[in-house]
């Protein structure tokens, strides 16, 4: 197996005059588009920074990603996205906890993260792509500096939840993601060159695993800067090939699409990243076609199961498959696990354990985290499923308290973190509630001392504040009497989501 730079490369000398990006309106060769990259590579090293530095990035998807996507290969630096939609104090701490030397912003951003340099040890260059970047990019050299690269030299750290509220970093060696990728196009039918893929999600998020798969296999990556129903679903249609979609995404195309659309030309939609309900995905397929493949994972360890459209929407004897996330993978392993973490048999409820090649190896800067999660080579994953004798994986619930909200991972410790700081609020819970567009949204319960004047609004606002606005309260309810306690005085979390929830909904867990 090759590592990330050397397999880019060759992709790029076979397929020097293929289109390999298109943004903006603007469409690079290969050949081009990795120039670009080689460019900015030794930018990079003129600033001083060396193989294995770690390098944040804040961005849309946009030409510009490319350049640092395929940079981070070709200079052997390690890759660290930012997500735009998270608060700058929790851009602060992926920068800081991760020991990145360097941020490159796109200048819309910039105001939130350039304060950083003065504040963050180690940080020593704030890159703001402004007007000048192509100018300033055109003058460093074209050729490959050709850095040595070991497998297990650091590539990408992604980041992931944490029980304490804090974002953990994942980080992945260049054997790991290769192996990653190349498990993640498992299941979708053959990629070949002059393909396309459209990114209307970002590529710091879940899109981001068929950049490599497409650009591998001679296919172009389209990169649109934010997602608009309409437009995304007019690239589909012209361009075909693959995409990467929440179940959210899928759902507002089919809403607010207007006349028939053709889709003759895709090969393949993922859906992950969020359950999804089992009529928004027959509404899916009958809008899209038989094109529609499943994957389930976390960032620790993805994918593990998976199923393309004759599995999940056929009949087995023996098997739910529109409720399942998939069926096991052939080169992952599931299993199920009791209390005291040993194997359940097929059909029997417990603790999703997962193991697949390119699984991280630790939890960064977090050893007590990693020896609790990674166990004996497996993940544990913390949600709690099933699996048949068919080999289908069901979830049924979670262990812990996550809140999957249009497929960002908000955990309740941080919005109650900064509710209960706030003056009159006594107590707090906050749990995921169903939501018909985004799956779940998180609810907070706020018991307000006597004669306290906070409302709705000002818990809501300081929430956006702090942690940024897709994880303030979709619904905030304020009450007097305090919220139910087990037998030890420990807030009973599970009585106060169960109120928010119908009888027999699916898996306790609501899909978008």
């Amino acid at each position: 197996m090759l590592d990330v730079r050397s397999a880019m490369r060759r992709a790029m000398e076979y397929n020097r005059n293929r289109p390999a990006i298109i943004a903006d309106d603007i469409e690079l060769t290969f050949e081009q588009a990795w120039k670009r990259g080689c460019q900015l590579a030794n930018a990079l090293y003129k600033m001083g920074l060396q193989p294995g530095d770690k390098v944040a990035v804040l961005e849309d998807n946009c030409l510009e990603a490319s350049d640092f996507f395929i940079a981070a290969a070709v200079a052997n630096v390690v890759r660290v996205p930012l997500y735009r939609r998270n608060s700058a104090v929790a851009h602060g701490h992926m920068i800081s906890h991760t020991d990145c030397r360097a941020i490159i912003v796109s200048e819309e951003y910039a105001d939130e993260v350039a304060h950083f340099k003065d504040e963050i040890d180690g940080l020593e260059h704030v890159i703001i792509r402004g007007d000048d970047y192509e100018s300033w990019l055109a003058r460093h050299s074209q050729d490959d500096p050709n850095p040595p690269i070991d497998m297990d030299d650091p590539h990408l750290i992604r980041h992931s939840g944490g029980t304490t509220g804090r974002s953990k970093g994942m980080q992945f060696s260049h054997r790991q993601w290769m192996r990653t990728c190349r498990d993640w196009a498992c299941f979708f039918p053959n990629i070949e060159a002059g393909d396309y893929a459209t990114h209307a999600g970002p590529i710091s998020h879940g899109s981001g695993y068929l950049f490599m798969p497409m650009w591998l296999a001679g296919g172009c990556n389209i990169l649109v800067r934010r997602f608009d129903p309409g437009d995304f679903a007019d690239h589909l249609e012209k361009y075909g090939g693959f995409t990467f979609a929440v179940p959210t995404m899928l759902s507002d195309m089919i809403a607010k699409c207007e006349g028939e659309k053709d889709f003759s030309k895709l090969k393949g939609i993922m859906v992950s990243g969020a359950p999804i309900r089992a009529a928004t995905a027959l509404q899916a397929r009958d809008f899209f076609g038989d094109v529609l493949y499943q994957l389930y994972g976390q960032t620790e360890s993805v994918p593990v199961a998976g199923m393309g459209p004759s599995e999940w929407f056929s009949d087995v004897p023996g098997s739910e498959p529109l409720l399942a996330v998939g069926k096991v993978m052939p080169y992952s392993a599931i299993e199920i696990r009791d209390d005291d973490n040993r194997p359940l048999p097929p059909g029997e409820i417990g603790e999703i354990a997962l193991r697949c090649e390119g699984q991280i190896t630790e939890i960064l800067n977090e050893p007590e985290l990693t020896r609790q999660r990674l166990v004996d080579g497996w993940v544990l994953s913390g949600d709690v499923g099933k699996i048949d004798e068919n080999g289908y994986v069901y979830l049924t619930d979670r262990k812990d308290d996550m809140i999957i909200s249009g497929g960002f991972n908000i955990w309740p410790a941080e919005l109650e973190n900064v509710i209960s700081s706030l003056p009159g609020v006594r107590e707090v819970a906050v749990v995921a509630a169903p939501h018909e567009r985004w799956g779940e949204i998180p609810v907070a319960v706020v018991v307000a001392n006597d004669g306290a004047t906070i409302t709705a609004d000002d818990i809501i606002d300081a929430c956006k504040v702090e942690l940024g606005s897709y994880k303030k309260p979709g619904l905030v309810q304020l009450q007097t009497d305090p919220l139910p306690r087990t037998p030890v005085g420990k807030i009973q979390r599970k009585a106060v989501r169960e109120k928010f929830w119908e009888d027999g909904a699916e898996r306790n867990i609501s899909g978008a």
